[in-house]
């Protein structure tokens, strides 16, 4: 005999379980193919098993321009490979001796294939941009993996464009410097910096000393280009300097107090990025903002004096130098906790003014990014993707998959510094820096 109560908690669950599916049942028709799709399963992606996924390769090429670039890649077993670049000037096998570090590694694994090459960053600038090169491609092969943009790997997106400021070399006219100026704010570019050489008035009667420095008349002919710049640009555009010459910090500082009439965004690198209490000392001494940092790796490394000592007003990595994508935004990070915005130096490929910009997309106190080769024409075509690169002074950030790059290979191949397109480099493949894999220590890498 049926217990009463047990029959209507039945009927409960009976009728609890018919509501049930019919409200799923909108959600089971959403399961069923579209009209013209088949029933069968989709092939598997080749890139759905980042378990497997292994670092197989790592190539370059080597970009001829007024600043040689090299370009890497760095190939795995399931097709799916990285692309980053290295630091202006400089040669491929300064990231290349890094290549039998990582091989054999899961790309995905970032923070530990980042550990295995920490150890040779120690004052070693050169080496340092070979981490942020790595870092950059194996965000971009995560990103692909996952099918996310490589700033969603970094944080929060803050901002959609990235603002650029347009570096132009000095000339020894103002006028001329000026009207060059002028054609970079024509083509839509609203935060600019000008290359303020001291040499740049050395032939004029008394305006250099013994040392290679301004004098008191030195230093007005040298804001005659500044003012000949504001001119030309509108005086309540940002404009910044660089590249006064070797400097001693009581230099700096004339330097400096010359420049305050002008209100610049900033005087940049007046002294060696590494000395803080220097930084600190013209920082102090002067309205002119202060800013350097695009030699200096890492945080702990280099940034965390300049910044826990308020060095300078603004600290300024570049995009690969200063360690790449997670080392960058940690030092950014660190900053702005500190009440110190960043800019971003960037001059290198379009690979590197991408990468740049997924950065600064997650930066909470951001000022803009340089990009330096305004005046090389063939330089954005080196990407098939995306185009246009630079849009009113401005770079999108790219929502597509890793850094949402595509080289163009004819474009590359037709300025190649020297033979090969990311050919095999097995060179590389032995250690020629750190311990020997036999040995003891050289197990544990």
């Amino acid at each position: 005999m049926t217990h009463p109560r047990s029959s209507r908690i039945s009927r409960r669950r009976l009728l609890q379980r018919s509501a049930g599916l019919a409200a799923l049942g909108p959600i089971l028709k959403m399961a069923e193919p579209l009209p013209g799709q088949s029933g069968q399963p989709r092939p598997l992606n080749k890139y759905s098993a980042p378990s497997d996924l292994r670092i197989t390769d790592m190539r370059y090429c080597f970009v001829a321009a007024p600043y040689d670039f090299p370009i890497f890649r760095i190939d795995t077993n399931q097709g799916v490979y990285g692309l980053s670049e290295g630091f202006s000037q400089s040669v491929p096998g300064q990231a290349m001796l890094l290549k039998p570090y990582i091989l054999g590694q899961n790309p995905l694994n970032i923070p530990a294939v980042l550990a295995r090459i920490r150890p040779f960053m120690a004052n070693h600038f050169f080496m340092g941009w070979g981490y942020g090169a790595i870092d950059i491609a194996l965000h971009d092969i995560a990103g692909k993996v996952y099918g996310v943009p490589a700033w969603q790997l970094l944080g929060p997106k803050v901002r959609d464009r990235i603002r650029l400021y347009c570096d132009t070399e000095g000339v020894d006219d103002p006028k001329v410097y000026g009207r060059r100026m002028a054609e970079r704010k024509k083509l839509g570019f609203t935060f600019f910096k000008m290359d303020l050489y001291t040499r740049l008035v050395r032939k004029r009667p008394g305006a250099v000393n013994q040392n290679g420095v301004a004098t008191e008349k030195g230093l007005q002919y040298l804001c005659e280009f500044i003012a000949a710049v504001k001119d030309a640009v509108g005086w309540d555009a940002p404009v910044a300097a660089d590249h006064f010459g070797s400097l001693t910090v009581n230099d700096a500082i004339r330097y400096a107090r010359a420049f305050e009439p002008y209100q610049l965004a900033w005087a940049e690198d007046f002294i060696d990025s590494r000395d803080w209490r220097g930084h600190k000392i013209i920082t102090d001494s002067t309205t002119t903002p202060t800013l350097t940092g695009e030699t200096v790796f890492g945080l702990e490394e280099g940034f965390r004096d300049l910044i826990d000592n308020h060095a300078v007003d603004i600290i300024h990595p570049d995009e690969v130098a200063s360690g790449g994508f997670r080392e960058v935004k940690r030092t950014a990070d660190y900053a702005a906790a500190h009440g110190i915005p960043t800019a971003i130096h960037m001059a290198g490929t379009p690979v590197g003014q991408i990468a740049a910009a997924h950065m600064a997309a997650t930066l909470s106190r951001f000022v803009c990014c340089e990009t330096h080769n305004v005046d090389t024409g063939w330089w954005a075509d080196m990407v098939a993707t995306p185009r246009p690169l630079v849009r009113d002074g401005h770079v999108e950030v790219p929502n597509a998959p890793g850094l949402g790059v595509e080289l163009d290979e004819a474009v590359i191949r037709e300025h190649l510094r020297e033979p090969g397109y990311f050919e095999p480099t097995p060179f590389y493949n032995k250690r020629v820096i750190g311990y020997a894999e036999t040995s003891p220590m050289g197990k544990r890498w």
